[in-house]
């Protein structure tokens, strides 16, 4: 994730965050799905939505223990 694209992550409200936390996992396991079928392109891809979903769920923890 790009340093800007951070920021304005950071700045998400938790229901934001939730919202795309749901897209990338969506998004996760259609190209899980898709790889064991046949070669995705880009595996790195799956890397690095499973790197944000992390990093987002990161933050929602934070907030909810500033709370």
């Amino acid at each position: 994730m790009k340093s800007k694209n951070w920021q304005e992550t950071k700045n998400m409200s938790e229901a934001e965050l939730k919202a795309k936390l749901g897209d990338l996992q969506d998004k996760l396991f259609k190209l899980k799905f898709r790889h064991t079928t046949a070669p995705v392109k880009n595996p790195l891809e799956i890397r690095s939505i499973r790197r944000n979903i992390a990093r987002i769920k990161t933050l929602l923890a934070q907030k909810k223990e500033s709370k």
